[in-house]
């Protein structure tokens, strides 16, 4: 069967750019200003608490989806079939 949406591996993924961005703030402490530098260190920390936020929305959406389409099969095959007819007429008109 095919492997279900992981939104955990996207939160993984962002929150890998933000430890990057912590790293590259570190390495710059030199060249930037005391006031930048606490700028940027209260940036970071909002985003990795705006981060927290999406991750759990994520999880909770993902979930809702999976029970829907657990629950409801072949509408979800109905939905899905003309999302792609549509897209493939889309397409096949350039």
């Amino acid at each position: 069967m095919a492997e279900g949406f992981d939104g955990g591996r996207l939160a993984e993924e962002l929150r890998t750019l933000v430890g990057e961005a912590e790293a590259l703030l570190r390495t710059s402490t030199g060249t930037a200003s005391p006031a930048d530098e606490e700028r940027a260190a209260a940036t970071l920390a909002d985003l990795r608490s705006r981060l927290g936020g999406l991750e759990k929305e994520l999880k909770g959406r993902a979930r809702l989806v999976d029970d829907y389409v657990r629950g409801n099969p072949w509408q979800a095959l109905a939905v899905v079939g003309g999302v792609a007819l549509l897209l493939g007429l889309i397409m096949g008109r350039r």
